[in-house]
């Protein structure tokens, strides 16, 4: 692990040269930083589906989780027997139970398997590695929600095909923000503005551009990609993040299922909050993670 002082790492993924929403060489140097490296042969198991991370690592099979950033060679990403990725150099992998577990809860299991196709090289990082990196930089967050967004956007797209099912349920999310951490954002961000919307309208379309993310203050609002209805939030969830980080088309319409009240949150509002506040971040790419798990399970 190289020595790294804190200065140096300068997180912007606005302006990376090498990627329009990840920079590689910044992360790289973050998990070097604040990480461990790894070596996998060729045909070796990284991770499988369904381990259970132990924080003790007291066996091999529960060894704490990791997410890895890939320097040297491939690795193949399959579930329930098929392949779901591959990942490359530069690409990051693993982050969904690592960031499921954040701040430090145990017993979320692998949903994939990782087998390093060829000799392979990676640096990785463990729950408490990953929250030295974001208290280190906090701007870590936005590139590990640039990787889930485009996991998210490859799965709404394979769920708009799939046929409608008489037992499709939407996923009622948890509340990202509780009513202390609602009055800490209204408070830090001036630029934010409460917005009103009546039973029955349509918050945001599928498709559009999008300028606000949204934090429900009041009320409930159901989120759909095509006709299906794949999310039920109310006070302390958050929506429409996704087009604010990468400037990328909505995935999904929002509609008010009753009367709301809204905190809409601009790009360079969403950046600072993210970047000024680890906690934030962690919350919000929890609940990211959480929309995956849920998107996985209906394609599964």
């Amino acid at each position: 692990m190289m020595d790294t002082e804190e200065s140096d790492i300068d997180i912007d993924v606005f302006s990376s040269p090498t990627s329009r929403y990840y920079n590689p060489d910044i992360a790289r140097k973050l998990f070097d930083a604040c990480g461990q490296f790894e070596e996998f042969a060729a045909g070796s198991r990284v991770f499988a589906e369904g381990d259970i991370a132990d924080k003790r690592g007291l066996f091999l099979k529960s060894r704490p989780h990791r997410m890895f950033l890939l320097t040297e060679g491939e690795v193949q990403l399959t579930a329930n027997g098929k392949l779901i990725d591959t990942i490359r150099r530069g690409g990051i992998f693993g982050e969904m139970a690592i960031i499921s577990e954040l701040p430090g809860a145990s017993g979320v299991p692998r949903t994939a398997t990782a087998t390093a196709s060829t000799a392979s090289m990676a640096y990785s990082l463990d729950v408490k590695e990953t929250e030295k990196a974001l208290q280190r930089a906090p701007g870590f967050a936005l590139m590990l929600m640039s990787v889930m967004f485009e996991r998210l956007r490859f799965l709404a797209a394979r769920l708009s095909t799939k046929p409608d099912s008489e037992d499709h349920h939407s996923n009622n999310s948890e509340p990202i923000f509780d009513r202390d951490t609602l009055l800490h954002i209204r408070e830090k961000l001036p630029n934010a503005k409460v917005v009103n919307f009546a039973e029955g309208a349509k918050i945001m379309e599928e498709g559009a551009p999008g300028s606000s993310m949204y934090v429900v203050l009041t009320g409930r609002v159901s989120i759909a990609i095509g006709r299906k209805v794949v999310e039920k939030l109310g006070a302390g969830g958050v929506f429409g993040e996704m087009a604010l980080v990468d400037n990328s088309p909505r995935t999904a319409t929002a509609v008010a299922r009753i009367d709301c009240e809204l905190l809409a949150v601009d790009r360079e509002s969403l950046i600072t909050m993210v970047k000024t506040d680890p906690a934030v971040g962690m919350q919000m790419m929890r609940a990211v993670a959480g929309r995956i798990r849920y998107m996985n399970g209906l394609l599964a």
